[in-house]
């Protein structure tokens, strides 16, 4: 059901339900923690219904899923992977920069990227080679060492060629909370990973924040959203096919309009009826429409002040001057300027990556991208000119903090006055 809603309704409805499954992702982790494979085995069969056996996935199999995928869909695969790479690759920071700042007094910046990374793709009501694709190829382009992956089994051939040309250095079939733990934790087959990244359900949202002490993780990607922000200008039935292609993700997932058109929803909601009444999976539509809905607001200054306080995963903004929009944007996950930018764009295509932060952390968090997957360093270079700049700063401010050794630590290399 299309209905008005208010900013408040959003923001509870996309709260974190991390909480109300605590106990159970607690469960699972400390079976694991015990248990390794065992655990990964026991839980494959009791949430996955299969019989896992081997846990890593072979050469043999990945060559045998070449076999079931088209090429025209590796084709595509590998296009998209290129486009991934070329985008992300642009944001590379330099390796190491040192600039000197007065005679004497150099510094700079070592950026270093991650030995050994894990990627969660998600499995179940839908396979995503698409996010094998954001998550691993931003690694590799970082330089990450050891890239590997997880995933619930049975894995989709179509999963297994993404992969391969994605570079993955080890597939796991292990999906779910256990997953989280077993790449947190590590298992007999499983080593363990510096960082997890990836989107999932509440169970592995909650295994990824429970985890953080162990092991680094992007930021909680839950289940699909989109904000649209739209005046009269704006073409319905663009609008309503963005908004329809998000919540065929879940059931959990959700769709929000912010208008300064009174009469635009109404116009939008009619075409959506027709879209939903012929979706392939219109049941999981017709759930999500129970989270989603549409603000109208007084002028398009108001429409942007809600949207930046919602701070959605995808913002498209389909309205007469997108470009004063994008400006005046503060919070969102990835933003789609323009009636020809589809959100899809980003999800498959355009190069921009398409794991991001959901439930309002677009507010604070950026989506995946290559400096996830590196730390920095910084760097400092002094002369006995240099020290001798910095000299009664630091032995002033040593000495009122009481830190005498600090002090002395600058004293003992100064030379010798004459």
């Amino acid at each position: 059901m299309w209905q008005q809603v208010n900013e408040d309704f959003w923001k509870e409805n996309r709260e974190s339900k991390v909480g109300q499954v605590e106990d159970t992702v607690r469960e699972i982790v400390e079976n694991v923690r015990q248990n390794g494979d065992k655990a990964l085995r026991e839980l494959a069969k009791k949430f996955d219904k299969v019989d896992l056996g081997e846990i890593a996935v072979t050469r043999e199999e990945i060559e045998a899923a070449y076999e079931q995928v088209k090429p025209e869909l590796v084709e595509e695969l590998e296009n998209a992977a290129f486009n991934i790479e070329r985008f992300h690759r642009m944001q590379m920071p330099a390796g190491l920069w040192l600039t000197e700042v007065e005679p004497g007094i150099t510094l700079g910046v070592k950026s270093t990227p991650l030995e050994r990374v894990g990627c969660y793709i998600p499995g179940g009501r839908a396979s995503y080679p698409s996010t094998v694709l954001m998550t691993a190829i931003p690694a590799k382009v970082a330089g990450v060492d050891e890239v590997i992956m997880c995933t619930p089994a049975p894995i989709n051939p179509l999963t297994l060629v993404a992969a391969d040309i994605a570079g993955v250095d080890e597939i796991y079939k292990s999906g779910g909370a256990q997953a989280i733990a077993a790449m947190a934790l590590g298992t007999e087959s499983i080593e363990p990973v510096q960082k997890i990244v990836g989107p999932g359900n509440v169970f592995v949202t909650g295994a990824k924040m429970m985890l953080r002490n162990t092991v680094d993780i992007d930021f909680p990607a839950g289940p699909s959203e989109i904000g649209v922000l739209a005046d009269e200008t704006a073409v319905p039935e663009y609008v309503a096919s963005d908004l329809i292609a998000q919540a065929e993700h879940d059931p959990s997932s959700a769709s929000l309009l912010v208008t300064s058109d009174p009469d635009l929803p109404d116009r939008i909601w009619e075409i959506m009826e027709g879209m939903i009444e012929k979706a392939p999976r219109r049941e999981i539509i017709e759930k999500a429409m129970n989270n989603s809905g549409y603000i109208i607001a007084e002028d398009m200054d108001l429409a942007i002040e809600i949207m930046n306080g919602i701070a959605p995963e995808h913002l498209s903004i389909q309205v007469r001057d997108p470009l004063d929009v994008l400006g005046k944007v503060r919070n969102g996950g990835s933003i789609f300027v323009g009636p020809y930018t589809p959100v899809a764009a980003g999800d498959y295509a355009s190069g921009t990556n398409h794991v991001l932060p959901t439930s309002g952390h677009a507010a604070t968090c950026s989506g995946l991208n290559v400096h996830h997957f590196m730390k920095t360093s910084t760097v400092q270079m002094l002369s006995k000119e240099g020290l001798a700049v910095l000299a009664p700063t630091i032995e002033t401010l040593a000495t009122a903090e009481g830190l005498h050794a600090h002090c002395e630590s600058v004293k003992i290399r100064k030379p010798e006055e004459e």
